[in-house]
């Protein structure tokens, strides 16, 4: 747990955002709110936009926590998280391993079968393959596999006539994976804790538009469902936080087919930095079992530590 230094009443953050990855705008929106909330809590912030000095700002900064409000690569697969521990800075969210893992989605779906958890089949594959012939049977998705926020997904129909073209900024090697027909739902665990169930409403594919947009989703808190499909949202996104032994918050999505009731609830992946934007799923979560978005903040950096 972070230690705070004599004279100080609360400890000094700095709000770690923004960032080299393709989620940087979604990142430097989640550090600008973050950092009000914390200031409205009392605390002495300092925003930073992580670059490659960011070693130094910190050594000039000497904050005792490092709030990590970044997205995507480098500052959600473990890299930053590595850099604070050599540091010996305190921060916020899931360790270096399980945020390695949790970005890894092939790597993590491996840890949740390992643990029961119901995943759909996917394959590794050079994006000039996916591009030249269907690698499986359509309806399916095409993805990164080490991004998040639904940057870069292609969903190709079953009708489709021929296999996606993908953008230049793809990665050469992709995910692609069987697509679930139904309804998005999505789960926050914060201390060990589930939260509670979101539906998630849009017009079509939850994309990154979807996400972000004002009035591109609407959300469904808490979601109207069967109490078993919604116990074992909440009891698959505890068990998914612990086996890749996330810290702080993590946000679990699922996907289920109400025809096949409880047998067609897939989880799709966990995130170890769910966005904390005006229109985020986590902080509506919290908001709906009385958690502030200022209390939920103030608690990620009292939670923070190294060796986590």
């Amino acid at each position: 747990m972070l230690a705070v230094s004599s004279g100080r009443t609360l400890p000094t953050v700095a709000v770690l955002m923004g960032g080299p990855s393709a989620e940087r705008e979604v990142s430097l929106s989640t550090g600008r709110e973050c950092a009000a909330a914390l200031r409205g809590e009392g605390f002495q912030v300092t925003e930073v936009d992580a670059g490659p000095d960011l070693p130094a700002r910190l050594a000039e900064i000497r904050p005792d926590v490092a709030f990590n409000a970044l997205h995507g690569r480098w500052g959600e697969d473990g890299c930053v998280q590595g850099l604070l521990e050599w540091l010996r800075v305190p921060y916020t969210h899931s360790g270096v391993l399980a945020s390695a893992l949790a970005l890894d989605k092939q790597r993590s779906k491996d840890m949740y079968r390992a643990h029961d958890l119901p995943v759909v089949d996917s394959v590794l594959a050079a994006k000039a393959d996916v591009m030249a012939g269907h690698v499986m049977a359509p309806p399916y998705v095409v993805k990164p596999n080490n991004e998040g926020s639904s940057v870069g997904v292609y969903l190709v129909h079953e009708a489709a006539n021929g296999p996606p073209k993908l953008a230049d900024t793809m990665p050469d090697e992709v995910m692609v994976e069987t697509f679930v027909p139904g309804r998005e739902l999505t789960t926050t665990v914060m201390d060990d804790r589930p939260l509670t169930v979101t539906d998630i409403l849009t017009e079509g594919w939850y994309d990154y538009d979807a996400k972000y947009k004002p009035g591109g989703s609407r959300h469904v808190v808490p979601a109207d469902l069967p109490a078993s499909v919604f116990d074992a949202c909440m009891q698959m996104a505890l068990t998914a936080h612990i086996a890749l032994g996330c810290r702080g918050v993590s946000r679990t999505d699922f996907r289920w087919d109400e025809t096949r009731g409880l047998g067609g609830l897939i989880l799709l992946e966990t995130n170890t930095q769910p966005g904390m934007t005006p229109t985020s799923l986590t902080p509506e979560q919290g908001q709906a079992v009385g958690i502030s978005f200022g209390q939920m903040c103030r608690w990620l950096v009292e939670d923070a530590s190294c060796d986590r």
